[in-house]
């Protein structure tokens, strides 16, 4: 593909919505194929089992590592100028973001991402709690919730004006990403295997994390060529909710990635629901079940903004290039769902996400 003939008709911004829409497509079809939620795996995880939703949760969290370490070690892509590298990371904020985004997503039966391909699929229960999530996400980025969101991010951040890279931080070679991804690889194979996990579930598994590794390169390989400064970014889902809501709303709104991001992964679901035969609507048992997703799916995009990202955005996205405040969101969030299973009785059924 010829990066500069694209860009040069089609524009910059509207290149990196494109970019935003493939990578979404990817990753809603796989999500979708795969059940991939890191919600179901808190869950599971908390009631002392390591079955298949943890599996597919460690393999496309492996992945992705593998894909971006890899491309990182052949020159084809380069963390250190992803904003969310080059600019200071909260760790005050990714603790409490992480432990009431994971309380969250406990609450309304569903992380950011897992609602947005659930929504594509007819469930209208995501469809509301996604739209809770968006709009107090926008709060929390420039709205009523924002002076709250500076006021706990900067409690505690990163010295030296960037974010901490866990490797360099920790005196690592840079092959040791690599390595880390693959010994994690290697352990969600065993627990595949252990659980009898379908071929096809593992290769859908595996996209999700491609899709990540995807984003990152194409906006990095865009970075390279565009005339204005281009923002090295990939799948999460806290901002793009947000930035999508207001493209809708806002004339003035202009295209990027976050605002083909969501569409592509609403896209991207529906197509593999269709073809699965799975589109079905669905609504609330009662009326306990929309006050839960109310809350949790309003404490996700609060959280979420204050991490720094999403179950995708911090915990995926982010883990990939060892940025520290992505790595103690993810814990956060693991911690913060655990503990509202435990407290919620552990009566949910992973099997509804």
């Amino acid at each position: 593909m010829d990066l500069i003939a694209l860009v040069e008709r089609l524009g910059e911004s509207p290149t990196a919505a494109l970019f935003g829409l493939l990578t979404g497509t990817v990753f809603g079809i796989a999500a979708q194929r795969s059940r991939f939620c890191l919600r179901a795996a808190t869950v599971e995880f908390a009631r002392g089992a390591m079955k298949d939703k943890v599996a597919v949760w460690l393999l496309t969290f492996s992945t992705a590592l593998v894909w971006v370490q890899g491309a990182q070690l052949l020159g084809f892509f380069d963390a250190s100028n992803a904003r969310m590298m080059a600019v200071p990371g909260s760790w005050s904020g990714a603790i409490i973001g992480g432990l009431l985004f994971g309380a969250g997503m406990v609450l309304a039966n569903g992380c950011s991402g897992r609602l947005l391909v659930l929504a594509a699929t007819g469930n209208l229960r995501s469809v509301i709690s996604g739209m809770i999530f968006a709009v107090v996400a926008q709060m929390s980025l420039s709205g009523i919730l924002s002076p709250w969101r500076d006021k706990l991010a900067a409690l505690w951040v990163t010295s030296g004006g960037r974010n901490m890279d866990l490797l360099a931080a920790a005196h690592l070679p840079r092959e040791a990403g690599l390595v880390i991804g693959l010994i994690i690889a290697a352990i969600a194979l065993e627990l595949s295997r252990r659980n009898r996990i379908g071929f096809s579930r593992l290769i859908f598994a595996s996209g999700v994390g491609f899709a990540v590794a995807l984003g990152w390169g194409l906006t990095y390989a865009l970075s390279n060529v565009a005339f204005d400064p281009v923002q090295i970014e990939s799948a999460t889902f806290t901002g793009p909710s947000a930035h999508t809501l207001m493209f809708f709303l806002d004339r003035g709104a202009v295209l990027e990635f976050d605002v083909g991001l969501v569409p592509g992964v609403f896209i991207g679901a529906f197509l593999a629901a269709a073809w699965g035969r799975e589109l079905k609507f669905q609504g609330f048992d009662g009326p306990t079940p929309l006050r839960n997703a109310m809350i949790g799916a309003a404490l996700m995009g609060f959280g979420g903004m204050l991490a720094g990202g999403c179950a995708i955005g911090a915990g995926v996205t982010g883990g990939s290039i060892f940025a520290g405040t992505a790595w103690m969101a993810l814990f956060c969030m693991w911690i913060g769902g655990m503990t509202m299973d435990v407290l919620m009785g552990g009566r949910r059924q992973c099997a509804t996400a």
